[in-house]
């Protein structure tokens, strides 16, 4: 069995630093890396994709709303022609510093309350896809609206599920704001995802397991403990015979 371990990174800004990059892109085999909205500026998008390309992890951009004091964790009322554009011009600017880091940027993930959305309103996901350059690809939450406008349009598409995250029945993850929503235990993440890859169903918070595909397993490396819990997981997970590597 094989499946890909990623996490969002670069998310600092200016001198503040946001968790251990360095340390989870030892880790990981694809980084979502912040591009100027909710985190993220030129030396910190450069400092990551250096470290990313010296461990040959696979890179992809991590558009949000343009709220670094909400973390883009607040839904920001646009237009998808606003959408379209601010995911544009994000993507390009982790781009083009890319190209002086050597960096090749493969997919796009989108972060936090855009991401969510996208996940229930098509017409979001839809103004997404838009910005993308042609022959990227889409890192999406399972069984979502970005993950099938993204397949009806042609473009490549790859799930993701969530280490440190639980779900509702609906396949959707639980709102930040209820008690249990992120997990903190890294041996009982682990071996929920054992159980998860060996029988496809994921444990809900109200009622039975329900089945997701994945490609991807997040852990969000602003999660405190996140290195601890990114460490466990990739350690049962080779213990258990998964070879971790890139989708891409």
């Amino acid at each position: 069995m094989r499946i890909d371990l990623n996490s969002d990174l670069g998310e600092g800004f200016g001198p503040w630093e946001m968790g251990d990059d360095a340390a989870m892109l030892d880790l990981v085999t694809s980084a979502n890396i912040a591009c100027g909205g909710h985190a993220g500026d030129p030396e910190t998008m450069f400092k990551t994709l250096r470290l990313a390309v010296d461990r040959g992890v696979t890179i992809g951009a991590h558009p949000g709303y343009a709220d670094p004091m909400g973390f883009g964790r607040r839904v920001i009322p646009m237009s998808g022609a606003e959408i379209t554009r601010m995911v544009a011009a994000q993507v390009g600017a982790l781009e083009g510093v890319g190209r002086l880091a050597g960096a090749r940027v493969g997919y796009v993930k989108p972060h936090g309350a855009l991401g969510n959305l996208a996940a229930d309103d098509r017409a979001v996901a839809e103004s997404i896809l838009a910005a993308l350059p042609d022959g990227m690809a889409v890192l999406a939450i399972s069984g979502t609206e970005l993950e099938l406008a993204a397949r009806a349009a042609g473009i490549r598409v790859f799930s993701e599920i969530f280490a440190d995250r639980a779900y509702l029945p609906n396949g959707k993850l639980v709102p930040r704001s209820r008690p249990g929503a992120v997990l903190h235990d890294a041996e009982a993440a682990a071996v929920r995802l054992l159980a998860f890859l060996k029988t496809g169903l994921m444990p809900v918070i109200e009622g039975a397991p329900i089945p997701l595909a994945a490609q991807s397993i997040c852990v969000h490396g602003d999660s405190p403990g996140a290195l601890q819990m990114a460490t466990v997981i990739r350690a049962r997970l080779q213990a258990a015979g998964v070879t971790l590597e890139s989708f891409l």
